[in-house]
């Protein structure tokens, strides 16, 4: 119910790797999960978070979105959506005054002051909605579409390589803030995915040509809404294994290059991301910043293959996740070091148990998730001094 409010849940406890100091933040048997990182659950001010969870549905995995307050642990739950928010699908400003987001064949607007929901968008059948993003000057909704096709997707990456194959229509879609306005800005024959507005150019946004990183031709592509003409960011040769990208909070954009015959995915079965490097080819994996041009203005050696990277404010530090610890990476001299934050031990089941972890504004916090307890629950540890 749209207003229902829920008491603390916070509890904490001393990580057994670190001595770490970890903040439970859910832990009433609902599955919990916060935002992708390329929208960041945390709101200017670092005292709120957005997160999805199921604690109001009749069954599991109906998800809705809920608002929590770090220091009373207090929750107030969003939206009542029958059909849920559908994971992944849905975005906030940075202010988190407005939330956009999927359900069904519907994308739908919150304003949080009100709590007043607007349909901005019907999508036609065979056609499925994308993850959405909001354009730094909050006039216009991004998203990739795509064409349905026919394959069942699920956890450990079922059908993703099949999707990618498959998929032979797609569109780069802007919808205005009101509704009232829906264009196709581009128009292409792959899956794409990943739409994401720069935080400081409105008229520049990334999209990513989707599926196993190793069959994916080109990953990153930087798009001139104006124009409408996309370019390659970082032109990839046959050994490059990009993906991950995402705007960093001063406009740059990072990506993450696994290197020969990785596929990016991450499953239960554990045998993607460790500090031991697997990669028999002898290629050092590398991580990269472009500017808003596309040109590529640092790269540094990361053999470290975590599963998803984080940077804070300046880009000397990434948090990233592997298998079963957060660590942090320092980029601030000539060659990257590494040291543990904490223990996740996540399943890495779903995407919903992915860690994903993410910096708050002020860098001071890292949140993250896990279903170290066999629900999905939020965690936040504090960056040490």
């Amino acid at each position: 119910m749209i207003g229902k409010e829920f008491p603390s849940e916070i509890k904490e406890y001393i990580d057994e790797k670190t001595g770490n100091v970890v903040k439970q933040l859910t832990s009433n048997g609902s599955n919990n999960f916060h935002f992708y990182f390329t929208d960041n659950s945390f709101c200017k001010g670092d005292q709120d978070i957005y997160f999805l969870s199921d604690r109001s549905s009749e069954r599991p995995a109906i998800y809705n979105l809920f608002k929590m307050n770090l220091e009373t642990g207090g929750i107030l739950q969003l939206t009542d959506e029958p059909e849920g928010i559908t994971p992944s699908f849905h975005t906030k400003t940075p202010e988190g005054d407005i939330v956009v987001y999927v359900t069904g064949r519907l994308l739908k607007k919150i304003e949080i002051s009100t709590l007043k929901t607007t349909v901005l968008y019907e999508e036609k059948p065979g056609i499925e909605l994308g993850h959405p993003h909001i354009s730094a000057d909050k006039r216009y909704i991004g998203m990739a579409r795509n064409e349905f096709v026919p394959i069942k997707r699920g956890a450990n990456y079922r059908g993703f390589k099949e999707t990618m194959y498959a998929t032979k229509k797609g569109w780069i879609t802007l919808i205005s803030m009101d509704g009232k306005e829906v264009f196709d800005v581009f128009q292409d024959t792959h899956w794409l995915g990943h739409f994401q507005f720069s935080p400081k150019n409105s008229s520049l946004a990334t999209f990513c040509h989707e599926g196993p990183w190793n069959l994916v031709h080109q990953r990153i592509w930087l798009l001139d809404i104006r124009s409408r003409s996309p370019q390659p960011l970082f032109r990839q040769g046959e050994d490059d294994c990009i993906g991950h990208e995402f705007w960093t909070n001063d406009g740059k954009i990072f990506f993450d290059n696994r290197r020969k015959g990785h596929d990016g995915t991450i499953t239960v079965y554990k045998t993607q991301a460790t500090t031991q490097n697997l990669n028999t080819s002898g290629q050092i994996p590398f991580v990269g910043l472009a500017n808003e041009e596309g040109k590529i203005i640092r790269q540094i050696d990361l053999p470290f293959y975590c599963n998803h990277y984080h940077s804070n404010n300046d880009n000397t530090l990434l948090v990233g996740d592997e298998i079963e610890d957060l660590v942090l990476i320092d980029m601030s001299g000539e060659k990257a070091t590494i040291k543990t934050l904490c223990s996740h031990h996540t399943s890495w089941n779903t995407q919903q148990t992915h860690c994903h972890p993410t910096f708050s504004w002020n860098n001071e916090k890292i949140l993250f998730t896990s279903d170290r307890e066999g629900t999905c629950n939020l965690y936040v540890i504090e960056l040490p001094k």
